[in-house]
């Protein structure tokens, strides 16, 4: 009890401190501190605002129980006991919403994401599934009041995407979303089959932190850019000018490719921002790789290459391995109806959180 009230009072003196600074002239002046600090205020109130309550109500048990002790009136001392019995049931609930709010966020939980989707194993049935994978997150993230653009695409020959990758912007995009990277399985009759047999195909998923160039610094130098005619989709203007985009980031032999738009400064924009993204995500990989090393977390975002969730058609059903989760409602999942495997994979990775948390505690203590 005593340890976590000396951990909010901390940060409720952390949030006095940064109220004070936001209204400081010279930070004031300096938008990019000012709007980190801005982001810090608004996520400490929250903690604040329960530690405000969570003081009223231990305060409110004390009255109660020093009503029950010295009260001699029956009538009052039941309405005393009534009092103190719903604010003791309130105290636990706060201090369960509290350990929550304290599990510590990830760095990127607010970033907006690049999220890429590449045809598997499984030839056409792959792309296929590629395209219904798209179409799932797009419907999802229309759900959650987010906005897409699409990156680039490269179609598949019987629909779908052999590789598409999109922007998705909005509140807390990554912390919800960042879990979806993986391979992802499918298994069904395809529609390029027509003896009927169930067929295996796959294709991954990567969802990348999206990196502003605060959070990387590529030197220009360190860029080849080579610009072509664009193919596939586009219309005949797209085609008879080069304003596809191909960047080679040359120490890490990054390579980014853009033709979506018919402008080659927008594909080179777009195509920039995926290169940031993509050498961010990997010193994010390999961060996460070896905090999953230490600690054995079951839902590290960490492994792209782990087979993490089946969708078979036949039985109607969607297993996250991860977490064992299984759920028979597919076609309401592939329509975009994500929440009860997202929020199970948000819980399990909380829970672990608060695990890890704990052991440390112990390890001081």
């Amino acid at each position: 009890m005593s340890s976590l009230i000396e951990k909010l009072q901390s940060i409720k003196d952390r949030w006095i401190d940064v109220s004070q600074q936001i209204v400081d002239p010279e930070i004031i002046s300096d938008m990019k501190r000012y709007v980190k600090l801005n982001k810090e205020y608004s996520d400490l109130k929250i903690i604040v605002d329960a530690y405000d309550e969570y003081s009223n109500v231990l305060a409110n048990i004390d009255s109660s129980k020093e009503i029950l002790s010295n009260e001699k009136d029956e009538e009052f001392r039941e309405m005393a006991k009534l009092e103190f019995d719903e604010l003791q049931k309130r105290r636990k609930d706060l201090e369960e919403e509290i350990k929550v709010m304290l599990i510590p966020k990830d760095a990127d939980d607010d970033k907006n994401v690049i999220i890429e989707i590449r045809a598997g194993a499984g030839g056409d049935e792959a792309s296929i599934f590629a395209g219904d994978l798209y179409r799932m997150y797009t419907k999802y993230i229309d759900n959650q009041g987010w906005k897409h653009d699409v990156m680039t695409m490269n179609e598949g020959t019987s629909g779908g995407f052999k590789e598409i990758s999109f922007e998705v912007s909005g509140a807390n995009v990554y912390a919800i979303m960042k879990f979806e990277s993986g391979v992802h399985r499918v298994q069904r009759v395809p529609q390029t089959e027509t003896q009927g047999r169930v067929h295996t195909s796959a294709a991954s998923v990567a969802v990348l932190p999206e990196a502003e160039e605060v959070d990387v610094k590529i030197d220009p130098s360190d860029i080849k850019k080579d610009t072509y005619r664009a193919s596939g989709a586009g219309g005949q203007h797209v085609n008879k000018t080069e304003s596809a985009v191909r960047l080679t980031h040359l120490p890490t032999n990054t390579v980014v490719e853009c033709q979506d738009g018919r402008s080659q400064l927008k594909n080179y924009e777009k195509a920039m921002k995926v290169l940031r993204s993509r050498i961010y995500e990997a010193e994010v990989e390999k961060r996460e790789k070896e905090i999953a090393a230490e600690r054995k977390s079951q839902v590290s975002t960490g492994d792209r290459s782990a087979k993490i969730r089946t969708y078979n058609y036949s039985q109607g059903r969607v297993t996250d391995h991860r977490i064992n989760l299984t759920l028979y409602n597919l076609d309401a999942i592939i329509n975009g109806d994500l929440g009860a495997v997202v929020d199970g994979l948000r819980m399990a990775a909380n829970a672990e959180k608060m695990k890890d948390g704990l052991r440390d505690e112990n390890a001081v203590n």
